[in-house]
């Protein structure tokens, strides 16, 4: 565990200097930056999206304090990324809320290609907050994607409710999604080892965030080179890699970080980007190491 620990934390310091790693300290916690996510004005939700891991309950709690839940309104999960079944993935986060107070839960688990109810509809598009579980991002989406659920989810975060997701469930909140697969090794299991061209597999995911790209657990998986990549082949975008036990509170243009790790930012702001043997290279990429308490501007 040690031995893991320390080259986790050598390969940190590492892309710092290599990547012009940026820090701020306690009394500068506004981190501007110049290319970054655009969140649309059309709206009054906001997103609380955790890395995955285990959910401490103040992590929880500060979920259910910024969704104004307490002053009436329900909880929708949405189980459909899990491989468990559907009154699992209730009980577990319904046990999480119950110990705040927060009684008024139901999950909706759509089939894919199911013509939902109009009652579901509604209710999912009037929820205070909507909670998309772990599991598969690919499997999240092709039910989703292109239906009036995703429609109804849209509606819901206009209209000001909180949109919150765990791993799968966080990848699915940018425009593009990591799909967790690598087109070049079909055995990809993690993360990338090397930074190459035409390995990252790009999807289509809920569209909150439309020029930064979302990575989860993100430290403890060692995943820099996935997110490296996407920079790279994107340079428009910005990086948003959030470790477990964590999450990002994003409201309006900017993103506070939450719970016990941290959340790197990686940007291109040259829109560098070249090969040589397949490899990529780039230069002058920027990268942000922040702790709880930081803000990141998202326009």
């Amino acid at each position: 565990m040690l031995k893991n620990y320390l080259k986790k934390a050598v390969l940190a310091t590492t892309l710092c200097y290599m990547y012009a790693c940026t820090t701020n300290s306690p009394s500068n916690k506004e981190l501007p930056s110049e290319s970054s996510t655009e969140v649309s004005s059309n709206n009054k939700g906001k997103l609380f999206i955790i890395g995955g891991g285990p959910r401490p309950v103040s992590l929880i709690k500060r979920l259910v304090d910024a969704s104004g839940i307490r002053n009436g309104g329900y909880v929708v999960i949405l189980p459909m990324a899990s491989a468990d079944p559907a009154d699992t993935v209730l009980f577990y986060s319904r046990r999480q809320f119950d110990s705040l107070g927060i009684k008024n839960i139901v999950a909706f688990s759509f089939k894919k290609g199911e013509k939902p109810a109009p009652s579901k509809i509604d209710s999912l598009s009037k929820a205070t907050i909507i909670y998309i579980s772990g599991g598969d991002q690919n499997k999240f989406m092709d039910i989703v994607g292109g239906t009036e659920i995703e429609k109804a989810i849209l509606t819901a975060y206009q209209n000001g409710a909180t949109i919150a997701g765990t791993s799968a469930g966080a990848a699915v909140m940018s425009e593009k999604m990591i799909t967790g697969n690598a087109l070049k090794y079909p055995d990809y299991e993690s993360t990338f080892e090397v930074i190459e061209a035409k390995n990252l597999d790009i999807g289509r995911g809920l569209g909150f965030i439309k020029r930064g790209i979302i990575d989860q657990h993100f430290l403890i998986r060692s995943r820099h080179n996935r997110l490296i990549t996407s920079i790279i082949e994107y340079p428009d975008l910005i990086g948003v890699g959030i470790d477990e036990s964590t999450a990002i509170l994003v409201q309006g243009d900017s993103a506070e970080v939450v719970g016990l790790s941290q959340v790197m930012v990686f940007e291109n702001p040259e829109r560098s980007a070249y090969q040589k043997n397949g490899k990529l290279g780039a230069r002058n990429l920027r990268i942000h190491l922040l702790v709880e308490g930081e803000k990141f501007f998202l326009r």
